[in-house]
């Protein structure tokens, strides 16, 4: 397989630009990022030095590099590396961790790596916003512990919370709202709106929203309406948006729906 590349700028705050590569010959010379690289080797292994310390990243860990401190890259191996890379704002982390991540850049946690991963696949589906947001707020909870050297956070109730953002999550279903506004109503952090929410109704915010946009998306349909409209009054970003998460959760197409 030859050398290839795929970036773009997903519409989730926070996440200045998504890149996945494949190189083999590929080196990349000494320079900074305004943004926080978070990065998963997928195969094979980059060598790289961080503020002219040597360092190596491979498929086991997820690297985290700061911005504004100079580093390179290379393969480690003949047969080069696939990466993808989560480029993040600056405010995300915070500047304060910079000096951690440059002492610690790897990171051996597989729950960790686990999240990346399913962020990454979440940022492949248009329309998934609001699992993105709660996909980053939780993975960047994580971040800080082990920049912090902290203990991961144990979940604690909070109905009045989770009962407020299933308010709003109710009052938008087809828009939609997302966590840092939602965050501001309610004076919350994501990350604890996400928490909250989970303990208390047992869903995930964006499992929820979904489930709602299905139900809507049903009385749509009996009331005629074909499901291409639907799909946009319901808050799906198209047609196949709608029909994945219909079939998923009702068990046939939109379409068979309606005939039904």
């Amino acid at each position: 397989m030859g050398e290839s590349v795929r970036a773009w700028r997903p519409a989730v705050p926070g996440i200045a630009e998504v890149f996945h590569a494949h190189f083999t010959e590929h080196a990349y010379p000494v320079h900074t990022h305004e943004a926080w690289t978070l990065l998963l080797v997928d195969d094979g292994a980059v060598r790289y030095d961080l503020d002219r310390h040597a360092n190596a990243a491979s498929p086991t860990q997820v690297t985290l590099l700061p911005p504004h401190v100079p580093h390179d890259g290379r393969a480690a191996t003949a047969h080069g590396f696939r990466k993808r890379v989560l480029y993040l704002d600056a405010d995300v982390l915070g500047a304060d961790l910079a000096g951690a991540a440059v002492d610690r850049p790897a990171v051996a946690d597989p729950l960790l790596r686990r999240r990346v991963h399913q962020l990454h696949e979440v940022l492949r589906t248009p329309g998934e916003d609001l699992e993105a947001q709660s996909r980053l707020a939780l993975l960047g909870e994580r971040l800080r512990e082990h920049l912090r050297g902290l203990p991961a956070t144990e979940p604690r109730p909070d109905r009045g919370v989770a009962r407020r953002l299933r308010e709003l999550i109710d009052a938008r279903i087809a828009d939609g709202i997302g966590l840092d506004e939602a965050g501001r109503l309610i004076g919350a952090s994501p990350t604890h709106l996400v928490r909250a929410f989970t303990r208390e109704h047992g869903v995930a915010p964006h499992r929820y929203l979904t489930g709602r946009r299905v139900d809507l998306a049903r009385r749509l349909l009996l009331d005629g309406l074909p499901p291409g409209e639907v799909a946009v009054a319901a808050g799906f970003y198209d047609q196949a948006h709608l029909g994945r998460h219909f079939r998923r959760l009702v068990g046939i197409t939109p379409a068979r729906y309606a005939r039904g």
